[in-house]
C-alpha cells in the first residue's frame, strides 16, 4: 500500500516538473529580455558588435543563458522520458488481475534491515516487480493429521480460494484420518483449477520419530523438515503453510517473493515476534540456538530444488543430533531446528516482511507489523489459545477468521477464465447428466437433485471406534437438519453404541452446531458419534443422500436403519446385537424389523419394558406409528401380534410398508431420485424385498416417534399440487426401473400399487 502510494507520488512530482520547470525559466529568460524598459534581442544576429549597447559582459550573460535554456530543455526531455515509462508500468499494478500479479512488498536480507523495517512499518521500494503469470500454478504444501486439523485446513482454503486468481496445487501431508476426510470433501467440492495431492504421513514417521517434541502438535509437527524428500523431485519451489493460517490477500503475491531469492537463499521465512528464542521470558529459559530472535516456521518459502542440492537432509539432520545433546528435546517441533540451521547458515534465509505472518500467540510484537486492516497479508493464530489469544486487536482478527469460517464454499467455485482447467471426469459426467434434462420438464428440478453432487465433511468431530470382538456391533444410522439437534443428546442416552449420523447443514449453521457439540457434556462424552456434515445446496432436503452418506461410513458390519425423531427403548443396542446371532444375520438376507410407536406428548414418561409400553398403548398416551394419517406404512408390521408374540415372526412385503430394519451393512442404497417429503423409505423397503430379503419383526424391541413442527419439505407436499404431481411420476418411474431390473418379480409392485 505505502508503495503504490509512493508511486503516486513520484508520478505527481514528474508531471508537476516537466510542466513548472519550463514555465519558470521562460519568465526568468522573457524578463532577463529587458533593458531599461525595451525588449533585447537573445539572437546573436540581431545584435551587432558595433551598437552602443553590445558589451563583452552581455555576451557573456547571454551565453550563459542560451547554455542554461539548452541543459533545462535536456533535463525536461529525460523528465518526459522517465514519466512515460511511470505511465506505462503504473496501469500494471491495477492491470494485475488480468494479466499478471505483482507484488507490491519488498523484503530484506539482512535483519537488520528487517529490523528497521518493522520499525518503518510496511514500507516498500517502487520499482520493477516480478510477475506471477496468470495461469500460473501456485503449489502450497501443508501437513494435516487428525479430525480437528481437518477442519483448520478448510478455513484456511476458503481464505487461500477466496482471494486466489491463479491455478493451485495444493500438496497434503496426511494421516489416514485427514486423508479420508479431505479426499472426500475436495472430491465433492468441485473447485476448478485447484489439484490436491496426499502424502501418507505415517511413512514419514520414522523420518523424524527419532527426534523428542515437548510441543503440541507432537510427531507431525516435526514433518515440514522432510518435504525436499517427501514432495515430487521436479517441484522446485512450495509455500508451506501451517494450519492455523488465514490468508488477507492473494496468495500470488506471497508467490513472486520468490523471485526476489539471491545467492544461496533457499528460505523465505518472517522473524519470531515473541522473545521466545532471546531466552528471557523466565528464570533458566533456555531455547534452542537462533539468530537474533529468530524465525517463526508457521509461513516458508522453499526453494526444493537448490535445498536438494546443498543436502538439506544431510544439514538439518547433523544440527539437530549436535543440538539434541545438550537440549534433549525440541519445545517448538521444525521450528526449533530450522533455526539452530539457520543460526550456522544465515546466508540461507530471505527475511519477509513481517505481514506475511502476524503471529497471534500471547506477548508478540504483532502490532508493529501493521498499521491499517490494508497492510494484513497473512494472520497466524499460532497460540494453543487460538482464537481466545491476547491482542489490542483480537476482536478484528477474530472477525476475519469467523468469516472465512462461516462463508459458503459452495461460492467458492468459480472458474478461472482464460485459465484452461484439468480434465475432471465427476465433473463432465455430471454436466452430462445434467444436460440430459429438459429444462422445460415441470419436474425438472427433482431430477436435477439427483445429480446434484454435495460438498460433504466426514467425521467433523473427533470418532474413536474400537471393534467388537464377536463381529456382532450394530451402529445406529439417521440423518437431520438444524430443527433437530435437540434429539441428539437424548439418543445418546437411549443408545450405548456407534451412531453415524448426516447432518444438512450451511456453513454457518456447521459451526453453530460444532459449538452446540462442544458445550455438551453428554455429546462430548461420546466418541463413537461419527458426525458428517453435508453442506446446502439446491431447495430440496436430500434426505436419501443422507442416508446413503451415514451408511457408507459406518465401522460396524449391521447397521439400525433409524429416524432421528425416534428414541429406540433402552437397552435396544444390546438387544439387537444378540438377534443378530439368533437370526444368523450374517448368513441370510433378513431386515429385522424394530415396531414403531409414537406419542404426541413432548414430555414423556418413556417405557422401560414391553409391558410398561402396553399399558401406555392402552391409555392412549401411545400409538402405533402414524395409524391415523398413513395406516399403511407400518400396518404389515402386525401390530396384533405383537402384543403377544415372544419370539420372532416374519411378515411379508406390502405395498407402502416402510419400517425401520436392521440390516448388514451390505444392503443396497437408498434410490436418490426421492427428496424431501414422500416415498424415499418405501422405495428403499420395495427394494428390498425385490433383492428377496425376509422381514422379521424383533418381539421384544420398540422405538418411540417424539412429536415435532411439520418440516418444511412436508407442508410443500400438502400445499404443492405440482409437487405431488412430480412425487407420482418419480414413483412410477421407479417402478418402471425396478421392473427392467429385477424382471418378472418386480411386476407384482405394479399390481400392488394399483390395487391400493
Amino acid at each position: 500500500m505505502l508503495g503504490i502510494c509512493r508511486g503516486r507520488r513520484k508520478f505527481l512530482a514528474a508531471s508537476l516538473t516537466v510542466l513548472f520547470v519550463p514555465a519558470i525559466t521562460w519568465i526568468y529568460l522573457f524578463a532577463g529580455s529587458f533593458e531599461d524598459g525595451k525588449p533585447v534581442s537573445l539572437s546573436p544576429l540581431e545584435s551587432q558588435p558595433h551598437s552602443p549597447r553590445y558589451t563583452a559582459s552581455s555576451q557573456r550573460e547571454r551565453e550563459s543563458l542560451e547554455v542554461r535554456v539548452r541543459e533545462v530543455e535536456e533535463e525536461n526531455r529525460v523528465l518526459r522520458k522517465q514519466l512515460s515509462l511511470a505511465q506505462s508500468r503504473g496501469p500494471a499494478h491495477h492491470r494485475g488481475n488480468h494479466s499478471k500479479t505483482y507484488s507490491m512488498e519488498e523484503g530484506t536480507g539482512d535483519s537488520e534491515s528487517l529490523r528497521a523495517g518493522i520499525v518503518a512499518g510496511n514500507s516498500s521500494e517502487c520499482g520493477q516487480q516480478p510477475a506471477v503469470e496468470k495461469c500460473e500454478t501456485i503449489h502450497v504444501a501443508i501437513v494435516c493429521a487428525g479430525y480437528n486439523a481437518s477442519r483448520d485446513v478448510v478455513t484456511l482454503v476458503k481464505s487461500v480460494l477466496f482471494h486466489r486468481r491463479n491455478p493451485l496445487h495444493f500438496h497434503l501431508i496426511a494421516d489416514a484420518i485427514a486423508k479420508q476426510i479431505l479426499a472426500t470433501l475436495f472430491q465433492t467440492w468441485m473447485v476448478p483449477a485447484v489439484r490436491i495431492d496426499f502424502y501418507d504421513a505415517d511413512e514419514l514417521k520414522s523420518e523424524v520419530s527419532w527426534i523428542p517434541n515437548k510441543h503440541y502438535s507432537g510427531i507431525y509437527g516435526l514433518m515440514k523438515l522432510v518435504l525436499t524428500k517427501t514432495l515430487p523431485s521436479n517441484l522446485e519451489r512450495v509455500i508451506v503453510l501451517d494450519t492455523d493460517i488465514t490468508f488477507a490477500t492473494d496468495i500470488a503475491e506471497l508467490w513472486a517473493v520468490f523471485h526476489k531469492f539471491k545467492g544461496q537463499q533457499v528460505l523465505g521465512l518472517v522473524e519470531n515476534q515473541s522473545d521466545w528464542y532471546l531466552g528471557n521470558l523466565w528464570k533458566n529459559h533456555r531455547p534452542w540456538p537462533a539468530l537474533g530472535r529468530g524465525y517463526n516456521t508457521g509461513v516458508i518459502l522453499l526453494l526444493l530444488d537448490k535445498l536438494r542440492k546443498m543436502k538439506w537432509e544431510q544439514m538439518w539432520r547433523l544440527t539437530a543430533e549436535r543440538e539434541l545433546m545438550s537440549m534433549l528435546s525440541t519445545s517448538l517441533a521444525d521450528q526449533d531446528i530450522f533455526n539452530a540451521v539457520i543460526k550456522q547458515n544465515p546466508f540461507l534465509v530471505y527475511q519477509l516482511p513481517c505481514f506475511w505472518n502476524v503471529q497471534l500467540s500471547d506477548h508478540t510484537r504483532s502490532e508493529q507489523c501493521y498499521r491499517d486492516v490494508s497492510d494484513l497479508k497473512v494472520i497466524h493464530w499460532n497460540s494453543p489459545k487460538k482464537l481466545r489469544v491476547k491482542n489490542k486487536h483480537v476482536e478484528f482478527f477474530r472477525n476475519l477468521y469467523l468469516t472465512f469460517l462461516e462463508y459458503d464454499g459452495n461460492l467458492l467455485r468459480r472458474e478461472l477464465f482464460g485459465c484452461p482447467s484439468e480434465a475432471d471426469v465427476n465433473s463432465e459426467n455430471l454436466q452430462k447428466q445434467l444436460s440430459e434434462l429438459d429444462e422445460d420438464d415441470l419436474c425438472y428440478e427433482f431430477r436435477r437433485e439427483r445429480f446434484t453432487v454435495h460438498r460433504t465433511h466426514l467425521y467433523f468431530l473427533h470418532y474413536e471406534y474400537e471393534p467388537a470382538l464377536d463381529n456382532t456391533d450394530v451402529t445406529l444410522v439417521a440423518q437431520l437438519s438444524m430443527d433437530r439437534l435437540q434429539m441428539l443428546e437424548a439418543i445418546c442416552k437411549h443408545w450405548e453404541g456407534p451412531i453415524s449420523l448426516a447432518l444438512y447443514l450451511s456453513d454457518a449453521e456447521a459451526q453453530q452446531f460444532l459449538r452446540y457439540a462442544q458445550g455438551s457434556e453428554v455429546l462430548m462424552s461420546r466418541h463413537n458419534v461419527g458426525y458428517h456434515i453435508v453442506y446446502k445446496e439446491g431447495q430440496f432436503y436430500p434426505v436419501n443422500l443422507l442416508r446413503n452418506v451415514a451408511m457408507k461410513h459406518i465401522s460396524t458390519p449391521y447397521m439400525f436403519l433409524s429416524d432421528i425423531d425416534f428414541l429406540p427403548m433402552y437397552g435396544l443396542y444390546e438387544y439387537l446385537r444378540k438377534s443378530v446371532i439368533q437370526l444368523d444375520l450374517a448368513n441370510t438376507k433378513k431386515a429385522l424389523i424394530v415396531p414403531a410407536f409414537e406419542t404426541l406428548r413432548y414430555r414423556l414418561s418413556f417405557p422401560k419394558s414391553k409391558a410398561e409400553l402396553l399399558s401406555m398403548l392402552d391409555m392412549g398416551t401411545l400409538f402405533t406409528f402414524r395409524y391415523h394419517v398413513w395406516t399403511k406404512g407400518h400396518a404389515p408390521t402386525n401390530f396384533a401380534k405383537w402384543r403377544t408374540a415372544t419370539t420372532p415372526y416374519r411378515v411379508e412385503w406390502e405395498a407402502d410398508f416402510e419400517p425401520y430394519v436392521v440390516v448388514r451393512k451390505d444392503c443396497p442404497e437408498y434410490d436418490r431420485r426421492f427428496v424431501g417429503f414422500g416415498w424415499n423409505k418405501v422405495a428403499h423397503i420395495m427394494e428390498l424385498d425385490a433383492q428377496e430379503y425376509e422381514f422379521t419383526v424383533l418381539p421384544n424391541a420398540y422405538m418411540i416417534h417424539m412429536p415435532h413442527a411439520p418440516s418444511f419439505d412436508i407442508t410443500k407436499f400438502r400445499s404443492n399440487k405440482q409437487y405431488r404431481i412430480c412425487l407420482k411420476t418419480l414413483k412410477e418411474e421407479f417402478q418402471q426401473d425396478m421392473s427392467r431390473h429385477y424382471g418378472f418379480a418386480a411386476l407384482k409392485y405394479l399390481t400392488a400399487e394399483n390395487n391400493s
